[in-house]
């Protein structure tokens, strides 16, 4: 089944790719590697939430958030692969930053919601190493930003 199919199954599309609101730009490709920026959870051109895990966002409003960036992320890659799913190979690594009250040791849960999107949406190609990090503060006060490193092929 396609990526597509099974965003359809979930109920989800993914949205236009976001453009950098910085000095940066959305990914960059060296070799088979694409690196796509931190995403944040927008949506719509608006934050899905905003403040502090989990005095102000809820652990299941972070794990929402984690798969929306799930979602821009995609959107990059897909127009790095000029819509070509079958050019991506696999997901190599991703990294979940979480804006965390002092006491919050539960990023790890946040990051699950990153990681189990990628699963449901690739299969078994969309497993991969990450990290989950607990920050004070995340750009646009978002409580979870997601970076990514995916294996892709060349184009035939």
């Amino acid at each position: 089944m396609s990526i597509e199919a099974r965003l359809a199954n979930l109920g989800l599309t993914l949205p236009a790719a976001p453009k950098p609101v910085a000095a940066y730009i959305p990914c960059v490709r060296t070799g088979n590697l694409v690196v796509v920026s931190g995403q944040l959870p927008m949506a719509a051109g608006k934050l899905l939430s905003t403040g502090k895990v989990p005095s102000v966002v809820d652990l299941e409003q972070a794990q929402e958030c984690a798969r929306q960036c799930v979602l821009n992320g995609l959107a990059i890659l897909k127009e790095e692969l000029q819509g070509d799913w079958g050019r991506l190979v696999k997901v190599v690594r991703v990294g979940v930053f979480v804006q965390s009250d002092d006491t919050f040791y539960e990023q790890p849960q946040v990051a699950n919601g990153a990681s189990q999107l990628l699963v449901d949406l690739i299969g078994e190609a969309g497993k991969h190493a990450r990290a989950a990090v607990g920050v004070n503060a995340l750009p646009l006060n978002a409580p979870v930003e997601v970076e990514f490193t995916f294996e892709v092929t060349d184009l035939t």
